[in-house]
């Protein structure tokens, strides 16, 4: 018997110790198999979200939908929020979010954009409007410097709440691909906080000046007339017109009935600490969104008026005075009441330079 055949018994396991460290091994081998097919389960369902819900609750029949979405409740159908009133899912929300994203935002896009277009149309096409007549070098005051700040606080705050509201609106759809998310980050929370805490100063102020113009912009019949002959484009004459001629009574109450109904319901979005609730807001919401977004457009066409449009129309709001043609021009009733307080260049140049207090000019509407 050689040394291979005398070890080879000895290999040989005992019967009963031997088939249970198997069994036990076996057991293992099937536990650690159990335990990461559970891992991977629980990641593959992190990876999709539609799989997680799957996994962490059991499907929701659609009776039990329309149960949950008539506002019924009942101990599996409640939200986390102590004494609340609203229901699990908000049919209104939905409605605002249509209303948002399918109406207003594109619509609103196409005022401004469509504006902006037949301005820039109307310019090349037609071109400034000049003065007819040579100017005489002879001033009449229109605006005292208090006026003229009030105007231009105003405007400043408009551009910039229309610019951060329109970022806030369509920023993500321009700026996140130009820039990236943290770019655009970054510009959407300036905006917000931008619009949320220059909102309520452009309001008072808007008030004040509103207030202050309204015994020149009381609506005449000489301003239909003005009107039917679209300021002057038709005809040979310019429309009769007193201070205030009927384009600019038309952007006042513009201003006076859609802007206060901006400002108020952007007061209702920016202070939702009066238990405003959430339908309000969501009204609030689109109400503002409209009314800013038709506010901005026709903006527009008066910024274009006032300043490359027409011939002197912006020294009144920087100087604040006019040339007699001008006022001859535009707003002749006017001019008739105050051509007697015409003053020539190097008076008006004396006063700004002694530092003498403006005259008050005389107003008809």
């Amino acid at each position: 018997m050689n040394l291979l055949t005398a070890q080879a018994p000895a290999r040989v396991p005992s019967s009963g110790k031997g088939l249970a460290l198997g069994i036990w091994r076996f057991m293992l081998v099937a536990l650690v198999l159990v335990l990461s097919l559970g891992v991977t389960q629980a990641a593959v369902a992190q990876a999709d979200p539609d799989r997680e819900m799957r996994t962490a609750a059991p499907s929701i029949t659609a009776d039990q939908w329309r149960q949950v979405r008539s506002g019924e409740t009942g101990p599996n159908y409640r939200d986390s929020r102590h004494d609340s009133n609203y229901n699990l899912i908000n049919a209104s929300g939905e409605t605002w979010r249509t209303l948002r994203n399918r109406w207003v935002s594109p619509f609103g896009l196409i005022a401004i954009v469509g504006m902006a277009a037949v301005i820039t149309l109307f310019y090349f096409v037609v071109g400034r409007k000049h003065l007819d007549e040579p100017r005489t070098g002879r001033k009449l005051f229109r605006w005292s410097l208090l006026m003229r700040s009030l105007h231009w606080t105003v405007a400043t705050l408009f551009i910039t709440l229309a610019l951060t509201g329109l970022n806030l609106l369509y920023g993500k759809f321009v700026f996140r691909s130009l820039f990236g998310d943290a770019f655009w980050g970054w510009m959407i929370s300036a905006s917000k906080v931008l619009h949320n805490y220059l909102g309520p100063i452009f309001g008072v102020l808007l008030i004040v000046l509103l207030i202050s113009l309204l015994k020149d912009n009381i609506p005449k019949k000489l301003d239909w007339v003005w009107f039917k002959k679209a300021g002057g484009l038709t005809g040979k004459h310019h429309p009769d017109a007193g201070f205030a001629n009927g384009g600019e009574k038309a952007w006042y109450w513009l201003l006076a009935t859609a802007g206060i109904v901006v400002v108020a319901s952007g007061f209702v979005l920016d202070f939702p600490n009066f238990n405003q609730s959430r339908d309000t807001m969501q009204w609030a919401n689109i109400i503002h969104a409209v009314g800013a977004l038709g506010l901005t457009a026709v903006a527009l066409g008066h910024i274009y008026i006032g300043t490359v449009g027409t011939e002197g129309s912006l020294e009144a709001m920087t100087t604040g005075y006019v040339d007699e043609t001008w006022a001859k021009e535009h707003h002749n009733l006017w001019y008739e009441e105050v051509k007697d307080q015409a003053i020539s260049e190097e008076e008006v140049a004396a006063r700004k330079s002694g530092g003498g207090s403006d005259p008050s000019a005389s107003r008809t509407s």
